[in-house]
């Protein structure tokens, strides 16, 4: 298997020496060398467009513009294969676009069995030693025309040329890590030439490149997911939380927009650890951290966190301090009813409150920390509002802005 993987990564001196980026023969030596400059030119563009890419829409978006560009096509697009779901669905479409087909669809897709050849190529020709390869398919008499080229017949897929005006296609599977991933999809009008054999044979190369970029993507994608994601609850953490937080104050010291920070304690963790142990604490917080993601799903854009152990926020942009507060309200009564722990102590903290200004994220955190603190030490089963009383005479306002807070037994340290 290094063997094959070898072959999918982009190296273009040995696809060059293989004769793939030339044209067909019967062209004078001049033509075919410009021809294959000018294929080789459009290997390093997508190369270089699929390094460039950040996301994996991105990606996809950038595989299939290179990929028209490159085979001289109207239309194309690029689809992966949902195998839970046994379906084909389309990442995105670009170029001349037919009737009702979007650039970033969001519910076109197909179903597998339609379209065998991106599931069967693998057991008839990649496990018995051969390259995943591209093939030709015409609107115009699909049983003959382009069979040199590899054309197949598909009902569905000429159906669909017909319907959307075009008039060939050739398709090319994109293959990662040996399994197939999905395609890329190049057509061209009804009348413009057909593709033939060397197009089929470049479409190859441009989804090798494709599907390098691809991982390259989907790597990094899972890299970031990972450092700014809390493993077991699902929910981001801490270090999404403060890097959204400053930008959120960014945008409230530009714009006035209301930023609220909603900490949350959950009560009854270690009892839970110490008596049932820890498995049923972990799914105590699993539990936990759906509800916190339900609620916070109440108000658009906000961000469900795990901070550690048994405290969690959400951070809301936008919302007023009153719906925030609402949703705080709601958390702490479905967290009441839980069958595990024993509730949960909420403290909230808003720019739209009269908690004074707010110049860093260290401030907001304290403000809702100590809120927190209040609403745990008196056992309160709503949220505990900073600056709710007496704005900046508010006992708890004073707490979070004493330069030492005051430690109890039981008191937590604020976040510094």
């Amino acid at each position: 298997m290094p063997a094959r993987k070898a072959r999918i990564g982009l190296n273009i001196p040995t696809l060059e020496c293989k004769g793939v980026l030339t044209v067909t023969e019967c062209e004078d030596p001049v033509t075919r060398e410009a021809d294959g400059d000018t294929r080789l030119r459009a290997v390093v563009e997508l190369a270089q467009a699929m390094a460039a890419a950040h996301t994996p829409c991105e990606s996809a978006r950038a595989a299939a513009l290179g990929a028209q560009r490159a085979l001289g096509g109207s239309f194309a697009a690029v689809s992966q294969w949902e195998r839970e779901l046994g379906k084909l669905r389309v990442l995105v479409n670009v170029g001349e676009l037919a009737e009702g087909e979007r650039e970033f669809p969001e519910d076109e897709s197909y179903p597998v069995h339609e379209f065998p050849e991106i599931v069967g190529f693998l057991h008839e020709r990649w496990a018995g030693g051969g390259e995943p390869s591209a093939w030709v398919e015409t609107a115009e008499e699909p049983y003959s025309a382009n069979r040199a080229a590899g054309g197949r017949y598909n009902h569905q897929r000429v159906a669909a040329l017909r319907r959307r005006g075009r008039g060939c296609c050739v398709v090319a599977p994109i293959v990662l890590d040996g399994r197939a991933w999905g395609e890329l999809y190049v057509a061209r009008r009804l009348g413009e030439p057909a593709f033939a054999r060397p197009d089929a044979d470049f479409a190859t190369v441009l989804a090798a490149v494709a599907a390098a970029g691809i991982a390259q993507t989907e790597r990094l994608a899972e890299a970031r997911r990972l450092a700014f994601t809390d493993a077991l609850t699902g929910l981001a953490n801490r270090r999404a939380v403060d890097r959204r937080l400053d930008e959120a104050l960014e945008l409230h010291r530009r714009d006035g927009a209301v930023v609220s920070l909603v900490v949350c304690d959950l009560n009854g963790l270690k009892a839970v650890n110490d008596s049932r142990g820890h498995a049923v604490g972990d799914r105590l917080l699993e539990r936990f951290g759906s509800v916190l993601s339900l609620c916070g799903a109440i108000l658009p854009g906000t961000l469900a966190a795990r901070l550690g152990g048994d405290e969690f926020c959400l951070l809301a942009v936008g919302p007023s301090a009153e719906e925030v507060v609402k949703v705080a309200g709601e958390l702490c009564a479905r967290a009441g009813e839980l069958d595990l722990g024993d509730g949960v102590a909420v403290g909230v903290a808003s720019t739209g409150d009269p908690i004074g200004p707010v110049y860093s994220a260290r401030r907001l955190f304290r403000l809702a920390d100590a809120a927190q603190y209040r609403a745990k030490a008196a056992r309160s089963g709503a949220p505990v509002v900073a600056g709710a009383h007496g704005g900046p005479d508010d006992p708890v306002v004073r707490l979070a802005d004493s330069p030492e807070p005051r430690q109890g037994p039981e008191r937590r340290r604020f976040r510094r």
